[in-house]
């Protein structure tokens, strides 16, 4: 049974329960081996009556972790519950996540919904806010330990195990001075390994890394990722300690990064997903459609051209296709290697130069052996099932390897050039890609091949 399978079991199971049963502690306790996403993505299976029940039953905090994992219409289940008890299932949530669910529903609403929160609470979802989406300090969660390097060992596993009520990231503690500067960390195991003779300060690790709240979540995800932490501190410009980001916030964002790129590589919006409106979705797509059909004119104006060429010689036009084809996927190629290597923000002018000569070796070494082979079967299977002379065959067959040669060079030039170039002035390179270097290449490989079949089937061979 594979992962999928097991889920949907899982949600159809959670809606019988939820049907079946009325005392809402036996359905909170039945609910208790199941996953809060499990639980969110069987909301909207059930009736609003349903849900009601459901909140009630498991109550404000648990409700807070299944309002964690809903992914679509939070603005809906939120506008079913009266706005004191929203206020509460919020405020169990982690910050990071209140402010994601914030964020999708009525600006009115989120007001209400803040106003009736705990003070303290809605100051750090407030200065979470206060960030731009680009910034780190978006990203960062309230949910951590933050221990007084003052303390001795019994006080601070007192008061992990206090705070512990609230916050479920607890391998690495945090610590802080009485100004809440940051001191360093301590890993749990060292915390539960510890004497209660040994002092607290010496088990703290001051040599820790650390982010910063105003930093580019773009320019830090290379060095996140090598430090591969649990969770890592968030300061300020004074070293205080504002929060952290775990892990889970890691994977998300490079999950995110990862399907922007790739729609940008398809020439479409990062944002559109699976429910948004047919207009909307046709808004975002069409400027960058009419963008390629005024090149796509372009390339069959170019075709157009060697109008003459195509009426002498009909048969090349089989072949078109080929040579196209071969280009635009030479040139994906190449893009994605180059984008891959503009992540490293460490890469000095002198290595993408390096890669530049790389990427036009390998087009034209696989351009030559790939040539080659369509130089020879196609010269073969025109002369042979198409009964053209040899002379004839092998004339056109070479026209198509050394088209081949010539775009799958060009292509990858062009694949790996443009995106740097866009790089270079800040434009995000994956916007460069797809659609567009696709058709700057089927231009270079339509003059390539029609030129060539001009030059030397008509003019040279006189074929």
């Amino acid at each position: 049974m594979n992962i999928e399978t097991s889920q949907n079991i899982n949600i159809n199971e959670i809606v019988s329960l939820i049907r079946e049963t009325e005392d809402d502690k036996v359905l909170s306790e039945a609910l208790e081996d199941y996953h809060d996403s499990d639980i969110a993505d069987s909301l909207e299976l059930l009736s609003q009556k349903e849900r009601k029940h459901l909140y009630k039953a498991v109550g404000s905090e648990r409700a807070g972790e299944i309002f964690s994992y809903i992914k679509y219409d939070v603005d809906k289940y939120i506008s079913e519950i009266n706005i004191s008890e929203a206020a509460k299932i919020v405020e169990e949530m982690d910050t990071d996540d209140a402010v994601d669910l914030l964020e999708q529903i009525d600006d009115k609403v989120e007001e209400a919904i803040l106003d009736r929160m705990d003070d303290h609470v809605e100051e750090e979802i407030r200065m979470i806010q206060s960030y731009g989406d680009d910034e780190l300090g978006s990203l960062m969660t309230t949910n951590f330990i933050r221990l007084s390097i003052f303390y001795t060992v019994k006080q601070a596993m007192r008061e992990l195990i206090k705070q512990s009520e609230d916050n479920d990231n607890i391998d690495t503690l945090y610590v802080v001075d009485n100004n809440n500067l940051f001191c360093g960390v301590v890993d749990l195991r060292d915390l539960i390994k510890a004497r209660e003779s040994d002092k607290f300060n010496e088990l703290v690790l001051t040599s820790y890394p650390v982010l910063y709240d105003h930093e580019k979540i773009e320019d830090c995800l290379e060095d996140i990722r090598d430090y591969s932490e649990n969770s890592l501190p968030v300061l300020d410009e004074g070293q205080h300690l504002l929060g952290v980001i775990t892990a889970t916030d890691i994977t998300e964002t490079v999950s995110e990064q990862i399907s922007e790129d790739y729609a940008m590589l398809g020439g479409l919006s990062a944002q559109e997903d699976l429910r948004e409106p047919l207009f909307e979705s046709m808004r975002k797509r069409l400027p960058w459609l009419a963008a390629l059909l005024v090149l796509g004119i372009g390339v069959s104006a170019v075709v157009g051209i060697f109008e003459d060429v195509v009426k002498e010689i009909a048969i090349i036009v089989c072949f078109q296709s080929l040579v196209l084809d071969m280009a635009g996927n030479v040139g994906t190629q190449s893009l994605a290697v180059t984008i891959r290597v503009l992540m490293d923000e460490k890469v000095s002018a002198k290595e993408k130069l390096q890669l530049v000569f790389k990427e036009v070796r390998v087009g034209f070494s696989n351009g030559l052996l790939l040539g080659c082979f369509s130089f020879l079967f196609i010269g073969l299977y025109i002369h042979f099932l198409k009964g053209y002379p040899s002379g004839f065959s092998f004339g056109v067959s070479a026209c198509v390897g050394i088209a081949l040669l010539t775009a799958m060079v060009v292509s990858s030039l062009v694949g790996t050039v443009v995106p740097i170039v866009f790089d270079k002035i800040n434009v995000d390179p994956a916007v460069a890609s797809g659609p567009f270097i696709t058709t700057i290449n089927d231009l270079v490989a339509v003059v390539t091949y029609y030129g060539l079949s001009w030059v030397l089937l008509i003019n040279l061979l006189h074929l």
